[in-house]
């Protein structure tokens, strides 16, 4: 057990791939997407999970272990650190726009993997300073109202379609996009909206996070602006963009097809059958077990090291990376996932 924990330690290749592309130029600044989105998905291919799970004793020595945590925290300097070396970096006017481009796909990749992933395990924690982490991760893709549309309203309306992050059956992912982009930061201002009438606050008061938010994402890109000039802002944007992208992208492939029954006007308790489940071992470590997303809807408060397997689960033939790259070809998914629904449906 003293050394299960080192086994996440693979989530830092992510930075190193980053970093990698950022400080090199031409074909070289796109070796984190082929990497990540190449090669990763093309081995998994060929791997097999695990659906073993951890017994009582062993879930309580890996919450005990500060290593975990350390992994994930360190993240959080790791993320910033980057996006000011891309900063840097991506004001060199000797660069070509394919190297730019490469150079923003991998800062992309790192405020999607490391950013917004990282920032949704914190932003489950119980504690302000891992909910300030998570709230400062969000801040590098403008995408801070994640932190109140995930935990108060995709939880809480997940496989239904009253939630927008939960892909209809049929529904195209680039479809899927519009609609919860918008309706997530729509969700988000209504959430806080009716939180701050039952707490007898006005609406444009700095008691809504989600003014306060916007406030501290504007005055992000003004700083950038003012240090970098227009352009490098634009790259930031496309990046943060890209980002966030990739959190959509999850989102589309994680409850795809699956509904909660309704019986009257409540639904059925979110189970372990609501979520798409991989248990692929590369996807699962550089994502911090992600992929096991069918128990972390069923209990949104397990840590990331102690969520499980269950056998009711509907499964996906890969890890999340491939299942990704599958999303963005829509006939191929729908060929893939309606054989999978069905097949699940039937057992």
């Amino acid at each position: 057990m003293r050394f299960r924990s080192l086994k996440y330690f693979l989530v830092y290749m992510v930075p190193a791939v980053v970093i990698f592309s950022i400080s090199s130029s031409g074909f070289w600044t796109y070796t984190a997407l082929i990497l990540l989105f190449g090669i990763l998905p093309f081995l998994e291919l060929f791997t097999k999970g695990s659906i073993e799970n951890l017994n009582q004793e062993e879930e309580d020595a890996a919450l005990k272990n500060i290593i975990y945590d350390v992994i994930l925290y360190s993240l959080v300097p790791l993320q910033y650190f980057i996006v000011v070396y891309f900063l840097y970096n991506i004001s060199d006017d000797n660069l070509t726009i394919g190297s730019k481009i490469g150079m923003t796909i991998a800062l992309g990749l790192s405020c999607g993997i490391l950013g917004i992933n990282a920032a949704h395990e914190l932003g489950h924690r119980s504690t302000r300073y891992e909910q300030l982490m998570s709230k400062m991760l969000l801040l590098t893709s403008m995408y801070m109202h994640f932190f109140i549309e995930h935990n108060r309203g995709h939880h809480k309306n997940v496989s239904t379609d009253d939630d927008p992050a939960s892909a209809k059956y049929g529904e195209v992912i680039y479809a899927f996009y519009v609609r919860t982009i918008i309706g997530s930061w729509l969700s988000a201002w209504h959430l806080e909206k009716d939180r701050l009438k039952k707490s007898n606050h006005n609406v444009w008061s700095l008691h809504n996070d989600m003014l306060i938010f916007q406030i501290i994402q504007i005055t992000f890109l003004v700083v950038i602006f003012l240090l970098f000039g227009l352009s490098v802002l634009l790259w930031y944007v496309a990046a943060a963009s890209i980002g966030f992208m990739l959190l959509e992208t999850v989102n589309y492939i994680e409850h795809y097809g699956l509904r909660r029954k309704k019986n009257g006007n409540r639904y059925e308790r979110t189970m372990p059958i609501h979520s798409w489940n991989s248990n692929h071992p590369m996807g699962r470590l550089v994502l911090l077990e992600l992929s096991r997303h069918s128990d972390h809807h069923y209990l949104a408060s397990r840590k990331y090291q102690v969520l499980r397997h269950f056998d009711e689960s509907p499964q996906m033939p890969t890890g999340y990376p491939g299942m990704m790259v599958l999303a963005m070809l829509p006939p191929l998914w729908f060929r893939v996932m309606h054989k999978e629904i069905e097949k699940y449906q039937l057992g």
